[in-house]
């Protein structure tokens, strides 16, 4: 384990592709699998992505490929495809892993259809890996310009996790490592939810006291919901919880919170989510969120309203009154 030199990178979006930059700049042998020829063409050709980070351009030591059997040569491999592909990929990739073969989850989400967290998916897809997770404040275009980023890598094994980290580590990228993969999880796929909501505060033109006010309280909800699945406070207040709803409830960058603007300025939610274009995470884990808070008992107020609007049940003046209208509270018993 500690001669990790070979990595593979499994998707070949704006994430995956900052993730192999990463790894390139940190002298590492990075080989990336995207399911989409033009982008495997373009990177291997032009050392470009521009379907994905169209102005950014790439190391020509970064090799694309579109056969996933070549991920068997790796050391490590980094799933960065959307949450809901996992599952389908991750099972493509298991014939072609060695045992034991670390596995890091790059997704922020939550299955939708069962609820599982996406280590969950990887021990029914490729029990005999080694799971680890990488989360944190970090937008693909600023990783790639070399722009100071920090973010978390949590692993049971503590070897692996520590090998990882000083695998990716750099002048601009600095890992921390951390033993809480639940937790890890967790504050990357309720951030998604909590920034639709801001979206659509700004889009109201609410200002910049009612988004500090949505996601301070967003964040109550992300803790208490990371507590109910037994996830460390300190992970919940780090890097991968507050760090990732600091920088995606307060930047137009962030695809989810660009979608609840595109609502809240007044677009029909149907016709926005058919709009082609980047996956919007949020969208897709809301429905989970909502069903496990609900089989525990965990209050989410602002999580439910981004759900109702989402599935259609309340407009968004509807929504608005609905919080607003809540009993008030003191503050620090809900958590």
């Amino acid at each position: 384990m500690q001669n990790m030199r070979r990595f593979g990178i499994v998707g070949g979006g704006a994430w995956g592709t900052a993730l192999a930059t990463v790894l390139l700049r940190a002298g590492q042998d990075v080989l990336l699998w995207s399911r989409n020829p033009g982008v495997v063409s373009d990177i291997n050709e032009s050392h470009m992505n521009r379907l994905f980070l169209p102005d950014i351009a790439l190391s020509p030591a970064l090799r694309a490929t579109e056969e996933l059997c070549e991920m068997e040569t790796c050391d490590a491999v980094f799933l960065a495809v959307p949450a809901q592909s996992l599952r389908e990929v991750s099972e493509q990739c298991a014939s072609y892993l060695r045992p034991g073969v670390p596995l890091v989850i790059c997704a922020k989400g939550i299955e939708r259809l069962t609820g599982f967290f996406m280590s969950q998916i990887l021990s029914e897809t490729c029990p005999y890996s080694c799971v680890a997770v990488l989360s944190g404040p970090g937008f693909a275009c600023d990783v790639c310009r070399g722009h100071p980023t920090a973010v978390t890598v949590a692993c049971a094994d503590v070897l692996v996790g520590h090998t990882l980290c000083r695998a990716l580590n750099s002048v601009s990228f600095r890992p921390y490592f951390s033993h809480d993969v639940k937790g890890a999880q967790i504050g990357g796929a309720v951030k998604n939810v909590l920034a639709i909501a801001c979206g659509v505060s700004e889009g109201r033109d609410f200002g910049a006291s009612a988004r500090a006010a949505l996601t301070t309280r967003g964040f109550v909800e992300l803790f208490r919901f990371g507590l109910a699945f037994g996830a460390n406070r300190a992970t919940l207040t780090g890097l991968s919880g507050l760090g990732d709803v600091i920088l995606t409830c307060n930047a137009m960058q962030s695809r989810n919170m660009s979608l609840g603007v595109a609502i809240g300025t007044g677009g029909n939610v149907d016709d926005i989510l058919n709009e082609k274009g980047a996956v919007r995470e949020g969208v897709h884990t809301v429905e989970a969120v909502i069903r496990l808070a609900d089989e525990r008992g965990i209050s989410m107020p602002i999580s439910q309203a981004v759900y109702d609007l989402i599935k259609g049940r309340y407009s968004v003046d509807e929504v608005i009154d609905i919080l607003l209208s809540r009993p008030l509270k003191v503050e620090n018993e809900e958590v």
